[in-house]
C-alpha cells in the first residue's frame, strides 16, 4: 500500500503519521512524507495547518535535512520491517504537489492531521484539508489533533442513501473495515418524519447485501441539533472512525469545520475517512 502524508513537522502532522503507522501496522506500506515550501496565496492562513516553512526554522535553510530527520523519527514508530518511509520536498502548491505524486506513486490514501475548529478560527481552519478533499480524487484520512489509535471496533458510514454507491467507495470502505475486522454502523441523516423513497431503499438494500459477510447495522439520526446527535451516536455505539462520501460537502463542513462546543468532542478525537466516487 502507498500512503501520502503532507507534513509541516508540527505536532498535528506527527500525530497523523503515528496514527497511520499504527492503523496499517500489520501490512507492507510505503509512507511518502511530503513537505512543500509554497503556500497557496488564495487560501487564508491560520497558523494552525501550516504546510510551508516557518521564519527562522531550520526547515527554511535545509528542508531535505529536516525531512531526513523526520524519516528517522517515523522509522522509530514502527515495528514492521515492511514499513518504508520516503521523503518528498516540493516547491509547489499543496494540491498540485499531491496530484503529481498521487499519479506517480499510485497512492491509496492521503493522511492529513488537523486541529479542531473554534469560534476564533472557524473561517480559516481546515483550508488545506478542505482543498484536498474537494480537489484531489483520493481517499483522505483526516486525523484530529487529539486522536490516538486504539482498537478500531466500529466504523460509522454517514449517508442519505441518495447516491448509487460506486465501486471505489465501497471497495475502500470494505478495505478499511477488513484491516481491523471492524463492524460497520450505517447512519442515515434524515429530515424529521421523512420516509425513504424507493431509490433510497434500493441503495440501502445494496449496502446490506454487499456487507452481508461483515458485521453491520443500520441507524438514523433525526435530531434538530445535528452535532449533539452525532456525539450521542459516537458515544453510544463506541465509534472509532467516521466515513463519508466527499461530494457531501455541506455535511463534511458541519462535521469537520464547525466550532467545537462543550457538548461535542468528536471533531478533535475521531478520525474521518473521506471517500471519492
Amino acid at each position: 500500500m502507498n500512503i501520502l502524508i503532507p507534513t509541516d513537522f508540527s505536532d498535528n502532522s506527527r500525530n497523523a503519521i503515528r496514527y497511520a503507522v499504527d492503523y496499517f501496522a500489520h501490512i507492507p506500506v510505503n509512507f511518502f512524507l511530503l513537505h512543500i515550501s509554497i503556500f497557496n496565496p488564495q487560501l487564508k492562513y491560520s497558523g494552525q495547518e501550516e504546510f510551508t516553512e516557518s521564519q527562522g526554522s531550520s526547515v527554511i535553510n535545509s528542508p531535505n535535512v529536516a525531512l531526513r530527520e523526520e524519516i528517522k523519527k517515523c522509522s522509530s514508530l514502527t515495528q514492521n520491517p515492511e514499513h518504508i518511509f520516503f521523503p518528498i520536498y516540493e516547491e509547489a502548491l499543496l494540491v498540485e504537489a499531491i496530484r503529481k505524486h498521487l499519479m506517480e506513486k499510485d497512492i491509496d490514501y492521503i493522511v492529513m492531521g488537523t486541529k479542531g475548529a473554534s469560534k476564533r478560527n472557524r473561517n480559516e481552519l481546515g483550508s488545506n484539508t478542505s482543498e484536498v478533499i474537494k480537489k484531489v480524487k483520493c481517499p483522505v484520512l483526516v486525523i484530529p489533533e487529539k486522536a490516538s489509535f486504539a482498537a478500531v471496533r466500529n466504523i460509522s458510514f454517514l449517508t442519505d442513501y441518495n447516491c448509487i454507491y460506486r465501486n471505489k467507495v465501497i471497495t475502500k470502505l470494505s478495505q478499511i473495515l477488513a484491516l481491523k475486522n471492524a463492524a460497520l454502523r450505517v447512519l442515515h441523516i434524515r429530515s424529521q418524519n421523512s420516509e425513504l423513497t424507493a431509490e433510497q431503499r434500493d441503495n440501502k438494500g445494496f449496502l446490506h447485501y454487499f456487507f452481508k459477510d461483515t458485521k453491520h447495522s443500520f441507524h438514523y439520526l433525526e435530531n434538530k441539533n445535528f452535532e449533539v446527535g452525532i456525539q450521542d451516536f459516537v458515544e453510544t455505539w463506541e465509534i472509532d472512525m467516521i466515513a463519508i462520501v466527499a461530494k457531501n460537502l455541506n455535511l463534511i463542513n458541519r462535521l469537520l469545520f464547525t466550532p467545537v462546543t462543550h457538548t461535542t468532542n468528536y471533531q478533535s478525537e475521531i478520525p474521518f475517512l473521506i471517500l471519492h466516487e
